[in-house]
């Protein structure tokens, strides 16, 4: 799994904080090649040129007199300890720098060891080529350990500093981003109410002008749509009106025919009854607690009336879901006369509780010949009826119009052919 963020918000964060790490890391060996070594190595010189002093006139095997070494430290604040002077004194629990040996080595001409105990004040030990077996200790009260602290403290809050700083700025930069995202959902859903104030980078003003500009115009269109159909809608109901009139006065010899007419009179009116039904939910509705199970249950007995048996099974557990209950009476209505259409036996609806607790269920399922795996998609969309094996009644809208309520809850509708045969109608509903 990659860890570069996918927001342009995480991106923008990851790659600020990466560009300021680089910085710090570069800074800080920076720091450390070209002002730290080299004062060190300029303080190991002078130390050097100290220790000198003290074995001046230095011969093998000549210990220095306790007067001599007495007076030396009052002066300079250097001593010369043995071996178990110095361990006595501490130098066990010292550190040798092999760095800080070798550029002592070439100053004394031999081959020398330095090492520093981390004391307040830092110490220097020396042991000379001159002298082997003693060491010389050097305090070095300019050098404490709280420098180092300091300079850590500095780095660490420029760098926590420099990364606030950036995530404050991308935040700044990606919040009309985000604002853009959240009104391109609900334009989704068919809420053309919301207007983005243009503020930012030129960029960005211009993306939400243009999304402002292609708000109105789908807003525009839609309405256009529904004046359209619902115009036409009623136009066509005037002359089919007349023409049931007309139909109940043909005579009696006439019944074969008046009965075919009115049928596909009462089918049309059925078709833009729908056509209307599909229109009217174009956007987002208020939601409100209400009991699904009541609802479904009022639904299957409404239904009973075709003669089918339908069976109703409730989950309890399922409390007060957020719909809209005369939207959703519609969308299991839908549910369960597409079963009856096309399918024959019994007809089972239950509720349930999803796999990840997040949605309410209801399914309809039906002993029909179900749809081929390869259009269980596209019969969502308008117009379309799935296969052929399903027959060809009706407009062709009524998953159309259940997709439609669905999305408008915010939840999503599944179609799955059963093992046992037959079609398992599937509706999501979020808790």
């Amino acid at each position: 799994m990659s860890m570069f963020p996918k927001s342009a918000f995480g991106q923008t964060v990851f790659l600020v904080a990466a560009l300021l790490l680089i910085n710090q890391v570069v800074s800080y060996i920076t720091v450390s090649l070209y002002v730290v070594k080299p004062t060190i190595e300029q303080v190991n010189l002078i130390l050097a040129k100290q220790i000198k002093t003290v074995f001046i006139d230095w011969e093998d095997g000549v210990e220095i007199s306790d007067e001599v070494s007495n007076k030396f430290f009052e002066i300079t604040g250097i001593e010369v300890m043995t071996q178990r002077q110095a361990m006595s004194e501490g130098l066990g629990q010292t550190r040798e720098y092999s760095m800080l040996s070798r550029s002592m080595s070439e100053q004394l001409n031999g081959s020398a060891r330095v090492r520093i105990s981390q004391t307040d004040p830092l110490v220097y030990w020396v042991e000379a080529p001159q002298a082997p077996g003693y060491w010389v200790k050097v305090p070095l009260t300019g050098f404490k350990e709280n420098n180092l602290e300091f300079l850590t403290f500095y780095l660490s809050s420029i760098g926590f500093l420099s990364v606030l700083g950036g995530w404050l700025f991308a935040r700044h930069l990606n919040r009309p981003l985000k604002a853009l995202q959240q009104a391109a959902v609900k334009v989704g859903v068919g809420d053309f109410s919301t207007k983005l104030e243009e503020h930012g980078s030129t960029e960005v003003i211009e993306v939400t002008r243009a999304f402002n500009q292609m708000s109105r115009g789908i807003a525009a269109l839609e309405n256009d749509r529904r004046l359209l159909m619902a115009g036409v809608s009623h136009d066509l109901r005037t002359p089919l009106t007349r023409i049931r009139l007309a139909t109940e006065m043909m005579s009696d010899e006439e019944d074969y025919l008046r009965e075919g007419i009115i049928y596909d009179i009462e089918d049309m009116n059925a078709i833009i009854d729908q056509f209307i039904e599909y229109l009217r939910h174009h956007k987002r509705e208020e939601l409100a607690l209400e009991d699904l199970n009541a609802i479904v249950s009022e639904v299957v007995h409404s239904e009973q009336k075709h003669q089918r048996t339908i069976t109703f099974r409730e989950n309890p557990s399922i409390s007060n879901i957020p719909l809209s209950m005369v939207a959703i009476k519609r969308v299991v209505t839908n549910m369960i006369e597409n079963a009856i259409r096309y399918s024959d036996g019994d007809i089972e609806v239950e509720t349930a509780i999803s796999s990840d607790k997040k949605y309410a269920v209801v399914m309809v399922n039906d002993h029909g010949p179900g749809i081929p795996e390869s259009e269980l998609e596209t019969v969502f969309e308008p117009f379309k009826q799935g296969d052929a094996a399903r027959g060809s009644e009706g407009s062709g809208l009524g998953l159309a119009i259940i997709k439609r309520i669905i999305d408008m809850h915010g939840g999503k509708v599944k179609l799955v052919n059963r093992p046992e045969g037959g079609l398992s109608a599937q509706i999501y509903l979020p808790k």
